[in-house]
């Protein structure tokens, strides 16, 4: 397997990027600050040949993958090769799509905003009625907020469709819709690693959509006994792991576990937290990577 710069990194743990964000300077500070070596892997550059003879090279691997396909085969090919990957493949398959995410929750007996799926445009359409209106659709694959669409009426949900057909991508003609949640003027994120929850954050937005990455701003939202319950059985129900669990509330309070992320984000958190992020997550890698190294195929 190639892909990292340098000879022998036998022993360091591996970092995987597509390119180095805040949370990845974070991260990679937080290891200088431990004194843990590290080698920082570019997905761009990774070759690997099936079957090649040699060792496991990494004492542990974090996957910051941002592309969810190349987070998916990259995690696989290095736990073929014996590593230990966080988050791993279970929990990156099922948290990068949002319908495997929906089956879980709702199979974990989680509150969640009613779901319809379907398979083909003349079944999106009844399955937006059956929401009703005002609906979201949400693609099943994607983050930061991107093609989600609030449809008000029929004529806007045929259009939507139209339009989702002339991508002619697979993904796209698989209808995930949601009932349009009437929540104050935010969400809820909460991270948990391992077992435990270790921050909480309200995201407001004026726009209905309370995203960072749509320029919503984040302020600290006190971990209740409700809160910490609903996060660890979300995060549960996914394969547990370095999760960032999203929740919306209903104007009545009942709170709704929406979606959980395996490759969390946390910029905006980090700016408002009294806990380090970063080290939590190196701290977790560390204690749960082993320290003594197998001999794998590699």
């Amino acid at each position: 397997m190639s892909g990292a710069r340098g000879a022998n990194h036998r022993g360091s743990l591996a970092v995987l990027t597509t390119r180095t964000r805040l949370e990845e300077r974070l991260i990679f500070a937080a290891l200088e600050r431990r004194g843990l070596p590290y080698v920082q892997v570019d997905d761009r550059t990774l070759v690997h040949r099936l079957g090649a003879p040699g060792a496991v090279r990494y004492r542990g691997v974090l996957n910051r993958i941002m592309s969810h396909t190349r987070s998916v085969y990259a995690t696989r090919i290095f736990e073929a090769t014996g590593h230990r990957v966080f988050n791993p493949s279970g929990v990156v398959d099922v948290c990068g799509d949002k319908i495997l995410t929906s089956l879980a929750l709702v199979r974990a007996g989680l509150p969640h905003p009613e779901t319809v799926l379907a398979v083909t445009p003349d079944a999106a359409i009844e399955a937006i009625e059956r929401v009703g209106y005002p609906a979201v659709l949400k693609p099943a694959v994607g983050s930061w907020g991107r093609l989600l669409s609030k449809v008000n009426d029929r004529d806007a949900a045929e259009t939507l469709i139209e339009h989702k057909q002339s991508l002619r991508s697979p993904i796209h003609n698989v209808y995930y819709v949601q009932e349009y949640v009437d929540k104050p003027d935010r969400d809820l994120r909460v991270i948990v690693i391992g077992d435990e929850v270790v921050a909480a954050v309200y995201r407001r937005s004026d726009h209905w959509i309370t995203n960072t990455a749509r320029g919503a701003t984040t302020a600290v939202c006190a971990v209740t006994d409700e809160l910490r319950s609903l996060a660890l059985r979300a995060a549960a129900a996914v394969g547990g792991g370095i999760l960032a669990v999203d929740l919306l509330e209903r104007a009545g309070g009942e709170l709704l576990v929406t979606e959980v992320n395996h490759t969390m984000e946390f910029h905006g958190l980090a700016a408002v937290a009294e806990v380090d992020i970063a080290d939590l997550v190196v701290d977790h890698v560390d204690r749960n990577s082993p320290t003594d190294l197998v001999e794998a195929a590699a």
